[in-house]
């Protein structure tokens, strides 16, 4: 979250920082105001809460060719859009607007509503939930943009939302970051901007849980699985995870698990192009059994077997799992 004005330049991951007035500059010199207008021009505008993960976002957007520029002054925005739309070079752009423009940020929805009448504009606002966000302050340990030297983050978060919350209500896509790490965060916004689109573009999130600890909130679907015969009664099975050859054939050897395994996938397979076509970005599915250690691990797996091989980008969590084995011990 740098707090100074910066520029990254298409496809020059190594490009020098230069602020944002500066690049408005150079636009106009290079263009030297001859051309006529095109409509063709992407522009997307990034905002959200600060350390929801927009620097990472506008990287994503400069690898994939994009023009990408870290907090324009929203006076300069109409400009801006202008200079691209007169440019030879540059068909896309990406921009951070966000809570470090103080005042003049009011003055941002109606800036936007400006630019989509003139230009293809998408609006993306990143967010993630209190917790996740304390958490990421705490590792980097650098301060809120809204932050005093006494006032703790918890209470500038509070401030910011309710700052940013009419940008929120006017953007095209909204994405909760608190799933992600850096990587899935990228990879998504890659799937879903790149060139060539797909009805795949979508992250799926299986994950074992057990009842007894609570439902993953995050859970879009969850399916019961405590229908299953229970490996816990096994005395050998009972120190391992539903990820063991042994447990894992033992759950398998059930005709209603075979049955299960593919009638849950044939219908995720079904609904998941039809939650893309929603502008649905990611999916969490959730498998529950008692304590979360067998039969929900193994079906969580089963199932991102299936969903890969269908061409999903998919990742499995055992939320309830870590502490026991997957494997046998050496001699076991």
């Amino acid at each position: 979250m740098p707090l100074h004005v910066t520029i990254s330049l298409m496809r020059r991951t190594s490009a020098p920082r230069r602020n944002g007035k500066l690049a408005a500059r150079r636009l106009a010199s290079r263009n030297g105001h001859v051309r006529a207008p095109r409509s063709n021009i992407e522009l997307v505008v990034i905002t959200g809460m600060s350390g929801s993960g927009k620097a990472s976002v506008l990287k994503a957007f400069e690898d994939l060719g994009y023009y990408c520029v870290d907090n324009l002054p929203v006076d300069l925005m109409q400009r801006f859009a202008e200079l691209i739309k007169q440019s030879p070079e540059i068909t896309r752009a990406a921009l951070v607007v966000d809570v470090r423009e103080g005042q003049k940020l009011e003055r941002l929805p109606r800036q936007l509503q400006q630019l989509k009448a003139t230009v293809n504009t998408t609006i993306i606002f990143l967010e993630a939930s209190d917790e996740v966000l304390l958490r990421r302050y705490s590792e980097t340990r650098r301060p809120h943009p809204l932050s005093g030297r006494s006032d703790p983050v918890k209470v500038a978060l509070s401030a910011e939302r309710k700052r940013l919350s009419r940008l929120r209500d006017v953007a095209d896509i909204v994405v909760d970051t608190s799933k992600f790490n850096v990587h899935e965060l990228r990879s998504y916004i890659t799937e879903r901007f790149q060139r060539e689109r797909s009805d795949k573009n979508i992250l799926v999130s299986c994950i074992s849980f057990g009842y007894k600890h609570g439902v993953p909130q995050e859970a879009d679907l969850v399916f019961d699985v405590r229908f299953l015969p229970n490996p816990h009664f096994v005395p050998e099975f009972r120190p391992y995870t539903g990820k063991h050859p042994k447990v894992a054939k033992y759950i398998r050897s059930f005709p209603q698990t075979q049955e299960f395994i593919s009638r849950i996938s044939d219908m995720l397979i079904y609904l998941l192009p039809h939650y893309v076509a929603e502008g649905k970005s990611y999916l969490t599915i959730a498998f529950g059994c008692t304590g979360g250690q067998h039969r929900s691990v193994m079906i969580a797996e089963e199932v991102l077997k299936r969903l890969k091989a269908a061409g999903y980008n998919v990742k499995v969590v055992h939320r309830d799992s870590a502490h026991l084995m997957a494997k046998p011990a050496s001699g076991a």
